[in-house]
């Protein structure tokens, strides 16, 4: 509690200088994907937003094995707590997963993959040797659902199948699911969760969906698109007239007032009706109060470049590993920049309101 207020004090007081470490460094271990889901700009090959160049627009495909180390080694030397995430594209696909786990599981730095699970089944035993701490999987609801959103005819069982190898080897590896809501699978929330009480799970997440849309874009832009750019997110297949709010209010009320045998959470927490029309149907309106993971987390691409926070952050460069050490690129100018015109701006830009970072 008292570390949390020094470092809610220095966000305040002094945000172009951190005096405290970052939580996670996002590592874009891969450029490649192996579904494609209907609520991601990579999934509908809609490549020119912002998200999508974070996510695939770096060459090499893989990162290589020598930057790897070199994350590692600098995370182990200036901030040895720091966690590392690998999250995109498709970390299970990634050629040097093994190698680099057993690396940094070698000078016990905390790892954490974000997956689609489609690998999860082969891969299990290469994350059970690697050490893996922790791993966050992503699903959208009951089969047929699931596989509909994610364009693959057998993506939820193969997950599924995945946990359960991955449980039966005696792994002491936490799991989260996360699951986005969409107009796809409101109605299939409740049959969703009921099905995932089989397995020992952390956490079940729910999540209101991350967008941009072209008109919050162009407000963004007119103040803020010389410095940071935004463009559309996320929205390509989706349709926010479908999103059946009434169902999704009465079915979020239920679950949420159930219990089950792992922890539940909304984020954000919206689920009046009132909220929910707020949430989809005017994202010019500010939800949430602040963006913390510009000042908690970095993110760094197979090419060596470091961008703010993570995916859905603005395409930025405020470093290169290559070229500067993590120590330096903590501080660096361009993020000093991005954190006070944050707070000179109410904690968030427009083009952030519909961002998960937003409601932490």
């Amino acid at each position: 509690m008292y570390r949390s207020k020094l470092r809610a004090l220095n966000r305040k007081l002094l945000p172009q200088h951190l005096l405290y470490p970052p939580q996670w460094l996002v590592l874009g271990v891969n450029n490649i994907c192996n579904l494609h889901c209907k609520m991601c700009d990579v999934g509908t090959k809609n490549l020119e937003t912002n998200f999508a160049q974070n996510l695939v627009g770096t060459h090499p495909l893989h990162m290589p094995i020598e930057l790897f180390n070199k994350i590692a080694d600098q995370t182990k030397k200036y901030y040895p707590n720091t966690k590392l995430g690998y999250a995109f594209t498709e970390p299970l696909v990634y050629k040097h997963l093994e190698a680099t786990l057993d690396y940094a599981n070698h000078l016990n730095l905390f790892t954490a993959i974000t997956t689609n699970a489609l690998n999860l089944r082969q891969k299990s035993e290469v994350l059970v040797k690697g050490g893996l701490n922790e791993l966050f999987i992503s699903l959208d609801g009951p089969q047929i659902i699931h596989n509909e959103i994610r364009g693959h005819k057998s993506s939820h069982q193969r997950a599924l199948e995945g946990i359960e190898t991955l449980q039966t080897k005696d792994s002491n590896i936490p799991i989260s699911i996360f699951c986005v809501i969409t107009e796809w699978n409101i109605g299939y929330l409740k049959e969703f969760l009921d099905e995932l009480k089989q397995f020992k799970l952390k956490q079940v997440g729910l999540l209101h969906a991350n967008f941009t849309t072209p008109e919050i874009a162009e407000i963004h832009n007119k103040k803020f698109g010389h410095v940071y750019h935004a463009t559309t997110s996320n929205i390509e297949e989706v349709n926010f007239d479908a999103y059946n709010l009434n169902l999704l209010n009465e079915e979020l009320n239920s679950v949420l007032s159930q219990e089950y045998n792992f922890t539940l959470s909304l984020s954000p927490n919206v689920q009046s009706k009132e909220e929910l029309t707020k949430y989809y149907h005017h994202p010019e309106k500010q939800v949430g109060k602040t963006c913390l993971d510009v000042f908690h987390n970095l993110m760094i691409k197979s090419d060596g470049t470091v961008i703010p926070a993570h995916g859905r952050c603005y395409n930025i460069e405020v470093g290169n590993i290559y070229k500067e050490s993590l120590k330096d690129i903590w501080n660096s100018k361009e993020l000093q920049q991005l954190r006070m015109a944050l707070n000179k701006n109410n904690g968030l830009l427009p083009a952030c309101h519909r961002c998960c970072s937003a409601v932490k």
